[in-house]
């Protein structure tokens, strides 16, 4: 192996190539290998660059070290946007809402030319509908970096791939081609289901994606809006789980990446958050746990574990109310709240090239209704009660607690 070559710039430290990490994976005796969760374990990708547009965004594995995170100061920029959002959907030609619960289209604007006010009244907008949609978008990746960056400070990965082009180490890369086949043996459906790293002390906020290479069909990607799962809720269970913390952990992807060969730039963590979080700017309150990185609820038996978090994933990815499904198109672009949804991509492309740039911001700390109504001295809210008030219907309220038997009483 080469002589290990240091850097001190940004505090990393390069010790060696992936080429060499890659060699000695493949020198390792026959039985160490086994199956691999492609959900953990990136994809390179395959060799052939020949005439492709985009090579220079095709996945990097850096060698480097990186800090753990700490903590930072972000205020969401919703906070700073006109309710009526008049600034932004007055540059649209159309807004589409896909369903009642989430998703929404703004048809013919050019978001290279968005105001930072716009921006705000986007950023308020995708918390309140989760997910918003953009096509035919001309905007590079440094323009996307740009919008990302009037959101929150940048979140840089720890395992997932980054661009070859230098600079860009806060670009989360997107890739799948014909050189890896999804191996349904080595996962289920449920388990892609997930918010981008909600192990991190602060994970992420407004979210973007914009895919440069698709299949003409498949490789859509489906929202769930956590939001309405609190909603479906009886009251009995709303406040049980708003009682809650679960653990999310880092370690099953670091682990993925280092099974295939690859550095892993900063150690993983594992973090406690509340089951019931409440959004800084809508006041509304969302379930967040997803299958992908929510391991175990805290300070209950573990059966009584397994089995509330087997059914809120379950219905993360079976309730299609919940749900939105977008297809893509080159150029197309998608901000989501990763605070108050849930995602996942259809592998049911192979072997066509899907090729696609994330920027993603840091949010705040969760927080948990009882912290949400002492700090700000508001009561949290459920969306869909809010929204039925705005339309004039009135919902009786049931009395929250654990229901009373009925019937027979003796």
């Amino acid at each position: 192996m080469a002589p290990v070559a240091t850097s001190e710039e940004s505090g990393n430290r390069i010790i060696g190539s992936v080429a060499e990490l890659k060699k000695a994976q493949a020198n390792k005796p026959l039985e160490d290998t086994r199956l691999v969760n492609p959900f953990y374990s990136p994809s390179a990708g395959n060799e052939n660059d020949d005439d492709y547009q985009y090579a220079k965004y095709k996945p990097h594995f850096p060698v480097v070290n990186w800090k753990p995170l700490a903590e930072i100061e972000v205020t969401d920029r919703g906070h700073f946007a006109d309710s009526s959002k008049t600034a932004l959907f007055s540059a649209a030609q159309k807004v589409k809402h896909f369903t009642p619960a989430i998703g929404t289209e703004l048809v013919g604007i050019d978001l290279r030319q968005l105001t930072n006010e716009q921006k705000d009244e986007l950023a308020l907008l995708v918390a309140e509908r989760g997910v918003v949609f953009f096509r035919d978008q001309e905007l590079d990746i440094h323009e996307q970096l740009d919008i990302a960056r009037h959101f929150g400070p940048l979140h840089k990965h720890a395992t997932t791939p980054v661009p070859r082009e230098p600079g860009l180490e806060e670009v989360h890369i997107v890739y799948n081609d014909a050189a890896r086949r999804p191996d349904a043996s080595a996962f289920s459906k449920i388990e892609l289901w997930h918010s981008d790293v909600t192990y991190e002390i602060q994970p992420p906020s407004t979210t973007s994606l914009k895919v440069i290479t698709g299949p003409e069909y498949g490789g859509d990607t489906l929202w769930s809006s956590g939001y309405a799962l609190y909603s479906s809720l009886s009251p009995g269970m709303q406040v049980y789980l708003e009682s809650l913390t679960a653990l999310h952990s880092a370690v099953a992807q670091a682990e993925g990446s280092r099974a295939a060969g690859l550095h892993v730039r900063r150690e993983p963590i594992e973090t406690v958050h509340p089951v019931v979080r409440v959004h800084p700017v809508t006041g509304w309150k969302s379930v967040y746990v997803n299958p992908g990185f929510t391991r175990r609820i805290l300070g209950v038996p573990k059966p009584e574990s397994d089995s509330i978090l087997n059914f809120l994933f379950h219905q993360v990815a079976e309730n299609v109310d919940f749900q939105v499904r977008f297809h893509w198109e080159p150029n197309s672009i998608a901000f989501w709240d990763n605070r108050i949804v849930t995602h996942t991509a259809t592998f049911d492309f192979w072997p066509q090239t899907r090729h696609a740039l994330r920027a993603t911001p840091h949010g705040e700390k969760p927080e948990s209704v009882e912290d949400y109504e002492s700090r700000t001295g508001k009561v949290a809210k459920d969306r869909q009660i809010e929204i039925w008030k705005q339309q004039g219907i009135e919902i009786p309220q049931s009395k929250k607690g654990l229901s009373r038997a009925r019937g027979y009483n003796d």
